[in-house]
C-alpha cells in the first residue's frame, strides 16, 4: 500500500519524522509536507504565487505552502504513484473540539478525503517529544487496521494521543468533538518604531468537555478518536428556516 504522509509543523518536525519511521515497514511511504510550521493553515490553498517542490538529502519533499498544498499535489500528479491514504501528523499539540477548524493537520487529513481508504490526522497532547514513540506506536496500529473498519467514504479519524507513555494509556474511547470557550483576547504589542500589533492569544478551555466528548477521553488517559465528515451542513436548521422559502 502507498501512503502519503504530510502534516502542519513542517518537514524538520520530529512528529513528522516519528510517523514516518513508524509506518516505513508497513507501507510505501511518501512524505510531502511544509517548508516551515504552517500551524493554524486550516484547509487554505496558495492561488497568488507558485509553489516549489524540494526533495530533500532524506527522500522528504519540502514545498512552500500550506498542508492542504502538500496533499493536493501530491494527489494530483507530484509523485509518480497516487497514494492510496492520507496519514497527517504527529502534531505536537492538541486538536481537540472548535481546533478542528483551524488545524493544518487536520487539513491535510481533510485532502485526502477523495481517496477510498480513510485519512488518519494525529495529535500529541504535548510540545515536548517525550512520549512521541508512544503516539508513534498507537498511530501504526490504528493504520494498520484501516481495513477493518466500516467507513462510509470520505471519512476522516481525528485521533488526539494523551501525553502518557504507552504502559500508561488506558484504552481508546470514541469520541464527539467538545467545544472551546472564547479564546483570550489578543495581545497588543508595539514595536521599537511605534507600529502596533497583535499577537493570537491562547484558545479557550474546554467549555463543552464532559463524558463523551474529546476532552473528557483524553484528560482520562484515553486515546480520543472523532470521526470527521466534510459535510457540514446544519440539517436540523431546515426546520426552523422553512419560512424563508415563502419570502419570494
Amino acid at each position: 500500500m502507498r501512503i502519503l504522509i504530510a502534516n502542519d509543523d513542517g518537514v524538520y518536525a520530529p512528529g513528522l519524522v516519528a510517523l514516518h519511521q513508524a509506518l516505513a515497514d508497513y507501507a510505501e511511504c511518501a512524505v510531502v509536507a511544509p517548508d516551515q510550521d504552517r500551524s493554524g493553515a486550516s484547509s487554505s490553498l496558495t492561488l497568488d504565487r507558485p509553489l516549489h517542490p524540494q526533495r530533500l538529502d532524506n527522500g522528504y519533499i519540502s514545498i512552500n505552502g500550506t498542508p492542504t498544498d502538500c496533499v493536493h499535489l501530491a494527489l494530483n500528479g507530484l509523485l509518480e504513484h497516487t497514494p492510496e491514504m492520507v496519514v497527517s501528523g504527529i502534531n505536537l499539540g492538541a486538536n481537540l473540539g472548535d481546533d478542528v477548524l483551524y488545524s493544518g493537520t487536520v487539513a491535510a487529513a481533510l485532502e485526502g478525503r477523495f481517496l477510498d481508504k480513510p485519512a488518519f490526522a494525529f495529535s500529541l497532547l504535548s510540545r515536548q517529544t517525550d512520549n512521541l514513540p508512544a503516539a508513534a506506536q498507537i498511530a501504526r496500529r490504528l493504520v494498520a487496521m484501516h481495513d477493518q473498519l466500516d467507513l462510509p467514504p470520505r471519512t476522516v479519524l481525528n485521533v488526539n494521543i494523551p501525553n502518557l507513555p504507552l504502559e500508561r494509556i488506558r484504552g481508546i474511547q470514541l469520541t464527539r468533538l467538545g467545544h472551546r470557550a472564547r479564546a483570550a483576547a489578543p495581545v497588543k504589542s508595539v514595536n521599537p518604531r511605534g507600529k502596533e500589533g497583535y499577537w493570537i492569544a491562547v484558545a479557550g478551555d474546554a467549555e463543552d468537555g464532559g463524558p463523551g466528548t474529546d476532552f473528557h477521553a483524553v484528560m482520562q488517559g484515553y486515546v480520543s478518536i472523532t470521526p470527521l465528515q466534510l459535510d457540514r451542513t446544519f440539517h436540523e436548521g431546515f426546520r426552523g428556516l422553512g419560512i424563508l422559502e415563502t419570502l419570494l
